[in-house]
């Protein structure tokens, strides 16, 4: 029996979701007048931008990890006597850490749900900020940085997934571009608070986020579209009726999914790896990993992870003020990019991005490169360094308005239902491993040539707005059924 065919009398129970099965569980009025104000519970719904805002704590937490390094990188290098590349191996072990948890994020998010997924990423990563925040050698902070990247690998793919898959078709693209926008916020708070808070006392309010997180992921539904997936019926409607509001007709979506699902459930049991050269399969996932593959190799988590550095390399007197600013104006282009891309559409926001990122890099290279032939007491080499300044936020602000929240938001989109958890997990996977890549390298390359080292960012960046203008669809204005439908 549906949903919509119920009686008066289950409408009106009390529904609410149960983290461990992803369930909605029905409680009678009994049970709802110990609660209190169960009229009012019953005749209200969780909306989608409530549900957003609560597993963007994710997200946040996602940033902070990638800001961490930049505002502390003078003092733990201090109090522990690292070296430059102990301490780029401290701050690229978040990236290896991400890996093995993209590897299972996909099928922990098949499995246990996408609310279970993100409850278990959450453990892992307040035990690693608090092992960072009593490391008195390498072994804890190593072992800390690694159990925070597992969290976070689970985290960069089980959360526009779940955004993706509850957000009404129309606001799809503006509330996953809000996982991206998160992590704005984290980097920012990360840069902020490294201002005035000692190393060990920022990694412990890198625990707050999670700690948050988990009580409220027993207040959101879980996706009615694996609830579908998983055969639960009843609790797939219930879902999506708390999401659309209890007042909505969701007839024609639940039949949409419904259709989509019985589809893919007829081919989920033949999908082998030697199935993805079919064009439904292997064109999707290579447009998820080319993009968010070409996301890391414009070099941005260079940029944002050793900041700090890279201005003072440029004759920033105030390199951590700097980085800051960076991470405010971060944020605002990525909430631009927010309200745009429901608008403008995907493919324009990633062209826009792509040829903003690769001018700006380009300035930079220049700066660096001119730097070397001028007396650093000459006015001109102050103006090559606020020109390099000025490129690398020129390069961050392009970053945001497109090539930051896109790659991740069409990745949840475009792949297929019945091998989403496969594919995705091998797009995360190999987002993280570019990023481990960049993030080793970026403090090796930044000693032997800034300006090489930016060259080489430019030219992936030019790469980028090929590989846009070739093979990225437009997903603005269809269902996810639809854009499955669009691959066959």
């Amino acid at each position: 029996m549906s949903f919509r065919d119920d009686s008066e009398e289950a409408r009106n129970d009390l529904r609410r979701p149960f983290i461990h099965t992803g369930s909605w569980y029905r409680m009678g009025s009994r049970q709802s007048s110990m609660m209190g104000s169960s009229q009012v519970i019953r005749d209200s719904s969780i909306s989608v931008l409530a549900c957003v805002l609560i597993v963007a704590l994710g997200p946040i937490q996602f940033g902070f990890t990638c800001g961490y390094s930049s505002p502390t990188q003078a003092a733990i290098t201090k109090d522990l006597g690292l070296t430059v590349s102990e301490y780029s191996v401290f701050g690229s072990l978040s990236n290896v850490g991400a890996m093995v948890g993209a590897i299972a994020s996909g099928q922990i998010a098949e499995y246990i749900g996408r609310k279970g997924s993100l409850m278990i990423a959450a453990i892992p990563n307040i035990i690693g900020w608090l092992c960072i925040s009593f490391a008195k050698d390498t072994s804890f902070l190593y072992m800390g940085r690694l159990l925070e990247g597992f969290g976070v690998g689970i985290v960069s793919y089980t959360v526009p997934v779940y955004i993706a898959e509850i957000a009404p078709q129309n606001m799809r693209g503006g509330l996953g571009s809000v996982n991206q926008l998160s992590v704005t916020i984290g980097i920012m708070l990360a840069y902020l608070l490294g201002l005035f808070v000692p190393w060990r006392i920022l990694a412990v309010l890198g625990v707050l986020p999670m700690t948050i997180l988990i009580p409220g992921l027993f207040f959101i539904p879980e996706s009615p579209r694996w609830l579908a997936k998983m055969g639960m019926t009843d609790d797939f409607e219930t879902s999506l009726q708390v999401l659309r509001g209890f007042e909505t007709d969701i007839t024609v979506e639940v039949n949409e999914i419904k259709r989509s699902v019985a589809s893919s459930s007829k081919r989920s049991s033949t999908v082998r790896f030697v199935d993805l050269k079919r064009r439904r399969y292997y064109f999707p996932l290579l447009v998820g990993i080319g993009l968010l593959v070409l996301q890391q190799l414009v070099g941005i988590n260079g940029v944002l992870f050793y900041s700090s550095t890279i201005f003072e390399s440029a004759g920033v007197t105030s390199s951590n003020a700097a980085t800051f600013g960076v991470g405010a104006i971060q944020v605002v282009a990525t909430a631009i990019s927010t309200w745009l891309v429901d608008k403008a559409g995907r493919r324009l926001l990633l062209t826009i991005s792509s040829v903003g990122m690769t001018i700006s890099l380009v300035i930079v290279a220049a700066a660096f490169y001119l730097k070397g032939f001028v007396s650093p007491d000459s006015d001109m080499y102050s103006m090559l360094s606020i020109l390099s300044v000025v490129g690398v936020v020129l390069m961050v602000v392009c970053f945001s308005l497109g090539m930051g929240p896109i790659p991740w938001l069409i990745m949840s989109e475009i792949l297929p239902v019945n091998i989403k958890g496969l594919a995705g997990s091998i797009a995360t996977l190999a987002n993280w491993f570019f990023s481990w890549l960049i993030t080793m390298t970026a403090n090796l390359l930044l000693a032997w040539s800034s300006g090489g080292t930016f060259t080489l960012y430019a030219l992936v960046s030019a790469f980028t707005v090929v590989f846009v203008t070739l093979w990225v669809p437009e997903t603005k204005g269809k269902t996810l059924e639809e854009l499955q439908a669009l691959f066959r």
